[in-house]
């Protein structure tokens, strides 16, 4: 007797041996291996409800074949399969979804390997040299030293006062301890000078001459504006500052020094010493010549724009725009007193501003990477018939005097995206990091602002030994600076493009744009200069300034009358406007720069241990 079928609660009937062969030929698409009804049950679901065949082996009775009838017609068969076709739709869109997730998943994932290859690539071709391998130098105490700061410019003073002052026992390695001589660096911000007094170290500032500086003067075709720091709300006492810059960085070398718990040592860092993927202390040459290696737990580059240690550390993209050509003119009377002068002149801008009470810096930008040469007097010649002439009348005299003092000095303008690679027992910090064009004179503000937060991250660590959790929680760094390093640097890069001369009528418009939005007042001047001077340095509100720019120089060019080759320029207005600055910021990162609450180590918390 057949057992009945719980599961379909069909009536059972018996089917004689040639519709049984038809109805198996019927249904033999649905599973290809049932050859034959008798290899083994099969129970075909997918046929027409009102054709289901089933077959069924009874060791007791002899071997038949049933059909099962469910009283279902053909049409609603139809209709039924139709229907079980339409609810299979969402798991094939969601089949093809999870493939294409998959997909970028799977490129993200080869992305990130290419980047370690390569980076690993970086650490085999740069300066990294197994702590194993150089068994002749003599090594200092591996417990004696908590952090290792190679550099002591702007950057690595400060950050060895900050640390020493902290409680950290700091080694400081600098290639050089005289006085450094540059053409850079010279002008603090407001911003900067904030961030100074934050740190303590404002008094660097006093008995070096260093001057005032309230804001800037523009100068253009024979028209000015002057461009105040809005200072109202703070202290009588903040405000921009300028100097020599040795004598600056000598200042805070000495206040780092008179702390008994930092050591300040005069030698050439070679190489980072690697142990397991760990950088666990330095290489370096003393002044005398003798190799030595020196050990802590975390070791911080500050070896400025030309590092020799950063290609181990990031993936360093440098560019040089342009170079700057400095002259010091004696006894000159700037137009506007303590501010800093910028000349928008062809075919880019010139500086000037006051680095002590009888000396004025000059800056002049020469686009390219070419110079005329100084030797046979090519240089000369071309500040005295190109530069010379735009220059306003109070400065022309005290400019060409200086030209033939022969005191002529240059210097690549360099800008770096900061790209790092997080490495554990490591860290990149100053220009040997970041760089963006001095334009702004803004490298010092980001600087400073950096050594704050880094401060304020290592302060709950009394322990730095275990390198890979260090490293981990450190990420933050690199989030939490962005918002004010990449303003600083967005606004330096766009605002640099905007001031060079252009053939372009586009460009043309769009730098005159700039000089009469400045000029308005109120907010449109007071805003981007806050953004300047680091003293408001938000993102959006950049990106709003910008644009206003570009919008404002459209609407000149379409009143009183618009007509379509007014238009047409007014639409690559906005187009060369949005070609300058999108590319800087995607170059910066668009996720850090706007939103960096959404980057999971903006909540890195200090390690346990």
């Amino acid at each position: 007797m057949t057992q009945p079928n719980h599961m379909l609660h069909a009536r059972v009937y018996t089917t004689p041996s040639h519709h049984r062969q038809r109805l198996v030929r019927r249904c033999h698409w649905l599973n290809p291996r049932a050859r034959s009804p008798c290899h083994h049950p099969i129970l075909f679901y997918k046929l027409p409800r009102s054709l289901l065949l089933t077959h069924t082996r009874n060791t007791t009775a002899p071997q038949r074949n049933v059909v099962v009838s469910t009283h279902c017609s053909i049409s609603s068969s139809a209709q039924h399969s139709h229907r079980r076709l339409k609810m299979l739709h969402p798991y094939i869109l969601g089949a093809s979804f999870a493939s294409v997730l998959g997909f970028f998943l799977l490129y993200a994932l080869r992305d990130k390997e290419r980047k370690d290859n390569r980076h690993r690539h970086h650490r085999a071709d740069g300066l990294v040299t197994s702590s194993s391998e150089i068994g002749q130098c003599r090594q200092d105490d591996r417990f004696g030293t908590d952090i290792i700061i190679v550099g002591a410019g702007v950057a690595g003073s400060a950050l060895a006062h900050t640390l020493g002052k902290d409680g950290r026992r700091v080694h400081v390695i600098e290639r050089d301890l005289t006085e450094p001589d540059r053409i850079v660096g010279e002008l603090l911000q407001p911003g900067g000078y904030l961030k100074l007094i934050e740190l303590g170290l404002e008094d660097c500032v006093e008995e070096i001459d260093a001057q005032r500086v309230l804001g800037y003067a523009l100068f253009k075709d024979g028209k000015n504006t002057r461009l105040s720091y809005p200072l109202e709300k703070f202290h009588s006492d903040v405000a921009g500052r300028s100097f020599h810059n040795g004598r600056f960085i000598q200042r805070m070398r000495e206040k780092a020094a008179s702390l008994s718990n930092v050591r300040m040592e005069q030698g050439t860092v070679t190489s980072l010493l690697e142990e397991n993927g760990t950088i666990k202390g330095v290489q370096y040459k003393t002044k005398a010549g003798q190799e030595l290696k020196a050990y802590a737990p975390l070791t911080i580059v500050c070896d400025g724009c030309f590092s020799n240690l950063r290609r181990s550390l990031c993936n360093p993209k440098v560019d040089v725009p342009s170079c700057f050509v400095g002259l010091v003119l004696e006894n000159c009377q700037l137009p506007f007193e303590n501010h800093g002068h910028v000349i928008l002149a062809d075919p880019s801008p010139i500086l000037f501003y006051p680095i002590s009470s009888t000396e004025v810096r000059c800056l002049v930008d020469v686009p390219g990477q070419k110079l005329p040469s100084i030797a046979n007097g090519e240089m000369a010649n071309h500040l005295k018939t190109r530069v010379a002439p735009q220059l306003p009348p109070q400065l022309y005299d005290a400019f060409i005097s200086a030209i033939d003092q022969g005191k002529i000095r240059t210097m690549p303008n360099r800008s770096m995206p900061a790209d790092p690679y997080p490495t554990p027992g490591a860290l990149l910090m100053g220009d040997a990091f970041n760089m963006r064009h001095p334009l702004t004179g803004g490298g010092m503000t980001v600087a400073l602002s950096d050594i704050v937060i880094l401060q304020d991250l290592l302060k709950p660590l009394s322990n730095l030994n275990d390198a890979v959790s260090l490293s981990k929680y450190l990420e933050s760094f690199y989030t939490l600076r962005k918002p004010v390093a990449s303003t600083i640097n967005t606004l330096a890069g766009a605002l640099y493009k905007v001031f060079c001369a252009s053939p372009d009528q586009a460009r043309k418009e769009m730098r005159e744009a700039c000089f009469d939005y400045l000029s308005l007042g109120g907010v449109c001047s007071a805003g981007p200069v806050a953004l300047l001077s680091g003293l408001n340095p938000r993102p959006l509100s950049l990106v709003v300034h910008f644009f206003a720019v570009a919008v404002y120089g459209v609407g000149r060019l379409l009143l009183p009358f618009p007509s379509l080759k007014r238009m047409w320029i007014g639409a690559r207005l906005i187009s060369g406007a949005s070609s300058i600055i999108f590319p800087i910021i995607k170059a910066e990162g668009v996720r850090q720069m706007f939103f960096p609450v959404t980057v999971p180590a903006y909540y890195s918390v200090p390690p346990t241990k």
